[in-house]
């Protein structure tokens, strides 16, 4: 058994070494998500496997970790997306893009903000002028300065009429209302005072 166990321990080790021996070659190695880890050596990032081998080649000027099997990169001042292979889903051409949560992903074209989804289309037009990823069904859209709620389909759950509004959490968000910070509810019905 102690035998064992010492085995069993050397591997392991062995394997952490392994692990970290690849990994030296880059300056920042995120955790592996959808089979692919996010690494960058200098002002230039990639994509390796869990072996460590380069599946996606160190061109990037910035890159998001892999969500829901695509992620977001940066070329030349501009935004798209890649595929678990490394593939060019969306062309590089938006301002600002997020992950995507819920099969839709925040993107910008200067001042507009809307939804891409999983297609690589617009899902919901670029009519706001700022926007945060779905949570719980719903996504925090900024209209003429205030702050409401959208569906997945685009129709406003909840008025615009926040100076602030958080992302959704166990069926509540913060938002803030003439001044003072609130919990609501996903219709909208304020729950309590929140600090």
């Amino acid at each position: 058994m102690k035998y064992s166990l010492l085995l069993l321990g050397a591997i392991i080790i062995s394997l952490a070494g392994y692990t970290q021996a690849w990994a030296k070659q880059y300056d920042h190695v995120d955790e592996c998500v959808c089979g692919l880890s996010l690494v960058g050596k200098g002002d230039k990032h990639g994509f390796v496997d869990k072996d460590g081998k380069l599946i996606v080649p160190l061109i990037y000027d910035d890159a998001l970790t892999f969500s829901e099997g695509f992620a977001a990169v940066k070329l030349n001042g501009k935004w798209g997306y890649i595929d678990s292979t490394g593939k060019v889903f969306v062309e590089p051409k938006f301002t600002e893009a997020m992950s995507f949560h819920n099969s839709l992903a925040v993107v910008s074209s200067g001042n507009d903000y809307g939804f891409l989804d999983t297609s690589g289309k617009i899902a919901i037009s670029m009519i706001y002028e700022n926007a945060s990823q779905f949570s719980e069904g719903l996504a925090a859209v900024n209209k003429k300065g205030m702050w409401g709620y959208i569906d997945n389909k685009g129709k406003e759950i909840i008025s615009c009429k926040y100076g602030f509004a958080g992302t959704f959490s166990d069926g509540a968000a913060r938002v803030m209302l003439s001044g003072k910070w609130l919990l609501i509810d996903k219709t909208g019905k304020k729950i309590a005072d929140s600090e």
